[in-house]
């Protein structure tokens, strides 16, 4: 074989081996992938459209908030891609965070104690009045519509998904993925039989998912379910929704967990706004609120507090134990791992508010919370 031959049949093999690793990389970009089309979930059609049209929030086909929100703010003299990437801040704890498996209360304790069991981030379950109400629950590795790719936890879940106690219902805030998983969905499909309760449109992405039409409870903001005993009232939050590229397609929401005698609020994700004052007015006062204190950062103010005005929110509700939560378990902004629960600490003794900061796992009563004991600091 001659010169020119041989380079021929090197160009060749070379040409072959190059379509061999492109062929590779796509298989390999649609295995990544494979599951984001189920992930983004559904989008509004027919009778759910038509009632998300009617709501007073939606205009112009997507939902918003009573006054204008951004969720970007730019500051020429910030490159948050660099901070991201080479920031001096230290965004995950320096040791292993400390879990907790919390023991069903005794028949008789259920039906007279108030408990919040925080497992992380924003998954709570409350235990009201012999009912039980499942928060937020995000059970899988990422917070992300991607297994391989996106935030991933600090911290195992204290418990199995399939270890939780039957529940009576499950409370859905948005649709952001560190609130709304589907495979936990479909996990919780197999282990519980609760309806999901959940802001106007979130029941597209529930249906597509397979979740049956007779659990799916839609609501807008006022609007109530009752589960026995308990009513379930979705109220006012400023932030925004999505899935995918397009945004505020589902409505978000914080709740007003009420039993003939006790009550909670949850916060979901909200920037501070005077709507506090109102739902505590018209709501409050609560037992026990549960706030959100991080992924804040001065970049998107109006969509996410700062552990100051979450304390400020909690005496605008008339809340009486402050129980922190969306923190700890995914890196979601520039901050330091533990800084919102040390700031929100300091904030709580300045200003007289009663504060339990439990492990993931550790089980709350209300009228006897344990003592905040810094644990997060021998760690961080």
């Amino acid at each position: 074989m001659g010169a020119a031959e041989e380079q021929a049949v090197e160009r060749a093999l070379s040409r072959r081996l190059w379509r061999t690793a492109g062929v590779a990389a796509l298989a390999g970009l649609a295995w990544v992938g494979r599951d984001v089309p189920a992930q983004l979930g559904g989008r509004l059609t027919g009778a759910r459209a038509e009632r998300a049209a009617r709501s007073p929030r939606f205009r112009n086909g997507t939902f918003h908030n009573p006054t204008s929100t951004r969720t970007m703010v730019g500051d020429p003299g910030r490159n948050l891609l660099k901070e991201l990437l080479f920031g001096k801040q230290k965004r995950r704890p320096g040791n292993a965070v400390p879990l907790l498996r919390p023991a069903d209360p005794a028949p008789a304790d259920r039906a007279r104690e108030l408990s919040i069991v925080w497992y992380g981030h924003a998954s709570i379950l409350i235990e009201i009045e012999g009912r039980r109400v499942l928060v937020d629950p995000v059970w899988s590795d990422r917070c992300s519509p991607s297994a391989l790719i996106g935030p991933r936890r600090i911290h195992e879940p204290p418990v199995r998904l399939d270890e939780l106690p039957r529940v009576d219902a499950i409370v859905i805030s948005h649709d952001h993925y560190d609130h709304l998983d589907m495979a936990t969905v479909l996990g919780l499909l197999t282990h519980q039989s609760a309806p999901f309760v959940v802001p106007l449109g979130v029941g597209a992405h529930l249906d597509r998912w397979g979740v049956p039409e007779e659990r799916i409870v839609e609501l807008d903001w006022s609007e109530s379910h009752r589960v026995g005993e308990l009513t379930l009232t979705a109220t006012a939050a400023q932030h925004f929704s999505g899935r995918g590229l397009r945004r505020d397609g589902t409505l978000w929401s914080s709740w007003v967990v009420a039993g003939a005698q006790r009550k909670v609020f949850y916060t979901g994700d909200s920037g501070y706004f005077d709507g506090y004052a109102r739902i505590g007015a018209e709501h409050g006062p609560f037992d026990v609120t549960l706030m959100q204190i991080g992924a804040y950062d001065r970049a998107w103010p109006s969509i996410h507090m700062f552990p100051e005005e979450a304390v400020a929110a909690h005496l605008d509700l008339r809340g009486d134990l402050f129980v922190p939560v969306h923190w700890a378990t995914f890196n979601l902004a520039l901050h330091d791992w533990s800084e919102p629960v040390d700031r929100l600490w300091a904030e709580a003794k300045a200003r007289d508010v009663r504060l339990a900061v439990p492990r993931p796992g550790e089980r709350v009563v209300v009228d006897d919370p344990p003592p905040v004991d810094g644990w997060w600091q021998a760690i961080a």
